[in-house]
Parts: structure tokens; C-alpha cells; sequence
């Protein structure tokens, strides 16, 4: 195929080629909607050259409603189940704690763990969501969006350790601790167990109705208040059965088991939020029938001859970079590459209002095969 626009001489903008592949990268972030399309061509009209869109320092991507109100609503909702999940733990974790030194019950104290480094990671994941609305600005062109993953898993280590391990660890000191047990204590500490359930029961609902409404738990945070909240009514659970079984037997064996079943459980679900923040951080492509819709979208293009190589990744929640090496037909000058791409570009958007960062390689795969 011959490069775009070459051999033409009539004064219009070339397409510049190197090495005899023509090669243009065409950009879209903010929302340009249908209408881009309108407005090439309207500047088409006007003055012969397509415009090269940009957004302006401050801007941030528009959304299928028409604005970026739909990522500010889900994160209101978002911050509303971690301030909830955040009240209770604070309360549940002081309860614990102290039943936990009354009792010398170590399933209590490993619950008391528990709760505080919920405490400290929902305090983490507020701030993942103060700093990752931020504007794109030119130290971070593509946004801060991916600021929810590097705070979840910090989150993450934080559940693991001081969550999961210092579990463990009570669970194993028990086993050779033969201190005072008091009775009186341990019904104190179930009844504060009764408490945390409850608690943690609410919060969990209110994570659920946040994640039902925002149509899944794809929000970092919110997928962590969900796996705490959920583990943390398993552990409430196994707390208790290893107090009744203490109360019971008078051997501690028991309540230590019941101690390092909260540490693994709290280690297994760490380890799985830290791989799902590890593979965001590190650069995720986006879902495969995405990358797929995407690719035929631009094989259907009548301009385009093949689509060389499509490339994806998420930049955050509200945000997808998409990169194509395509090859169009013979017989395009310039002007008309640039209205193409920006029809392309535009009606990618339009169709999925998340892809704000569009690049279009313009290749002649012909030549760089030969």
C-alpha cells in the first residue's frame, strides 16, 4: 500500500514518512462524544485541517451520562460503606481488645488485630479515593487512577500482617500458655463477639447494596471493604467456637486453633487483594471481549485495510489507554488520514466512554514487511 497522501501536489498537508511507512499518533482524552465527528468535519470546511484534540490541564473524561458525575457518585457511594466499615471496626476493635486482656483470650485478641488493621486500611483506602480523582496534570498526563491500586495494596500488606500474622503468632503463644482463664471474662467476650457480628453484618450489607448499585466490586477499595467485612464475620465466627470450645473442654487447643484459622483466612484473602492490585499496578490489559469489540470496531471501518496490533491497558477505573497500529487503504491524503482518525477515535469513545486516551499508528504494513 503507498503511504497516505504521498505524490499529491497541490499544497496540502503531507502525511511525513519515515522509511516509506507513513506514521500519524492521534490522541482523544475528555469526552468528544458523536459529535467530534461533526466538528472535523466542520473544520474541514472552515479551514482544510482537522483538529488535534487535547485536553486542557484540569479536565477529566466525560462519561456515558454525559459528564464525569457517574464516576463521582459511585465514589461517594464507595466512601460511604469505608467510613462505615471504619466506625465499626474503631468501636469493635477497642471492645475486643479489651475483653481480649480480660479474658486472656487469644481468638479475642487476634479478632482485636483484626479489626485495627481494618481500621488502618480503610484509613488507606480514603485516601486512595481523595488522591486518585485527581486531574491528569503534566507530571502524570494520564491521571492518578491507578492511586486506588498502589493504596489497596498497601492495604493488603497491612491485613496480612498486621492482621494474619500476629493471628498466627496468638494462636501458636496460646498453645503453650497456661495463664488464668476467667469465665466471667469470656462471657464478656462473647458478648462482645454478639456486638462485632452485628456490626460487621451492617457493614458488609451496606458494601454489598454500594457494590450492587456501582454493578460490581471493580473498585479496589470498594472489593476491600467487601473481603474485610466478609472475613471479619468468618473470624467473629471462629472466635466465638474457640471460646465456647475453651469454655467447654478447659484446653486452650481450641481457642489456638481457632486463632491461626483467623490468621490464614486473613493471609489467603491478603495475598489475593495484593495479586489484583499487583496486576492494575503493573499495567492490566483491559477484558478480552473489550479488546475484542475494539478490533472489530476498527476492522469494520471501510477506510481501514488491517489492523496490525491492538494494544490496551487500564489506567483506572474511568479511564482505558488504547493503542492501534493500523493500515489504511491506498489513496488517502492527509487530510483525509486526519478526518478518519478522529471519526475513529470519536466513535470509539462514543461507544466506550472510559477509552479518553485513543492513539492510532498509521503503518504500511506492506513495506515494513518487504
Amino acid at each position: 500500500m503507498a503511504g497516505p497522501g504521498q505524490g499529491e501536489g497541490d499544497g496540502r498537508k503531507q502525511v511525513g514518512t519515515t522509511g516509506g511507512a507513513s506514521g500519524t499518533v492521534e490522541r482523544i482524552e475528555g469526552a468528544e462524544g458523536a459529535e467530534g465527528a461533526e466538528g472535523a468535519e466542520g473544520a474541514e470546511g472552515a479551514g482544510g485541517e482537522g483538529p488535534s484534540r487535547t485536553a486542557e490541564p484540569g479536565s477529566r473524561p466525560q462519561h456515558a451520562d454525559g459528564g464525569p458525575s457517574a464516576g463521582a457518585s459511585r465514589d461517594e457511594g464507595t466512601k460511604g460503606a469505608v467510613l462505615v466499615a471504619l466506625a465499626a471496626n474503631l468501636l469493635i476493635a477497642a471492645a475486643k481488645c479489651a475483653a481480649g486482656v480480660f479474658a486472656h483470650s487469644p481468638a479475642l485478641l487476634s479478632e482485636a488485630a483484626h479489626s485495627v488493621a481494618d481500621s488502618l486500611n480503610e484509613v488507606f483506602l480514603l485516601t486512595s479515593l481523595r488522591r486518585s480523582r485527581r486531574a491528569p496534570d503534566d507530571e502524570h498526563p494520564f491521571g492518578y487512577g491507578k492511586e486506588r491500586y498502589f493504596w489497596s495494596l498497601l492495604a493488603a500488606v497491612g491485613i496480612f500482617v498486621l492482621g494474619g500474622c500476629f493471628s498466627f503468632y496468638q494462636g501458636l503463644h496460646a498453645l503453650n500458655d497456661h495463664g488464668h482463664e476467667s469465665r466471667s471474662g469470656y462471657l464478656a467476650g462473647l458478648a462482645v463477639l454478639l456486638v462485632a457480628l452485628v456490626s460487621e453484618g451492617a457493614s458488609l450489607l451496606k458494601a454489598a447494596r454500594q457494590a450492587r448499585t456501582a454493578g460490581g466490586a471493580g473498585d479496589p477499595a470498594l472489593r476491600t471493604v467487601l473481603a474485610e467485612d466478609g472475613t471479619a464475620v468468618i473470624g467473629v465466627l471462629f472466635a466465638a467456637a474457640g471460646i465456647i470450645a475453651h469454655m467447654v473442654t478447659g484446653s486452650p487447643v481450641g481457642e489456638a486453633a481457632a486463632s491461626m484459622a483467623i490468621g490464614v483466612l486473613l493471609m489467603v484473602v491478603a495475598s489475593g487483594l495484593g495479586r489484583t492490585a499487583h496486576r492494575q499496578l503493573i499495567g492490566a490489559a483491559v477484558d478480552p471481549r473489550l479488546r475484542t469489540q475494539i478490533k472489530e470496531l476498527l476492522a469494520a471501518q471501510p477506510e481501514i485495510d488491517t489492523v496490525e496490533e491492538l494494544l490496551t491497558m487500564s489506567l483506572g477505573l474511568d479511564s482505558v489507554l488504547v493503542a492501534a497500529r493500523i493500515d489504511l487503504l491506498p489513496g488517502l491524503d492527509s487530510e483525509q488520514v486526519e478526518l478518519v482518525s478522529l471519526r475513529i477515535r470519536t466513535t470509539i469513545h462514543h461507544h466506550w466512554p472510559t477509552a479518553d486516551r485513543v492513539f492510532l499508528d498509521i503503518t504500511d504494513s506492506a513495506h515494513e514487511r518487504t
